[in-house]
């Protein structure tokens, strides 16, 4: 997701999204330990989602 359409997203909504994307980073990891992961990029690009997300909700409240 590109960080303006983050941006106007309300607070709930960046809180759903972390959620979602906290899942996919566990799936992620679990796909890495079982040796079944084959895009490794997708970690980094979802552990910097993840801060981006973060980052605009601590600037939200």
């Amino acid at each position: 997701m590109e960080l303006k359409q983050m941006r106007q997203k309300s607070a709930d909504e960046l809180n759903k999204h972390l959620v979602d994307l906290q899942k996919e980073q566990f799936s992620l990891r679990m796909q890495k330990a079982t040796g079944q992961l084959t895009k490794t990029h997708e970690t980094r690009r979802v552990r910097r989602e993840i801060a981006r997300v973060k980052t605009l909700l601590g600037g939200k409240q």
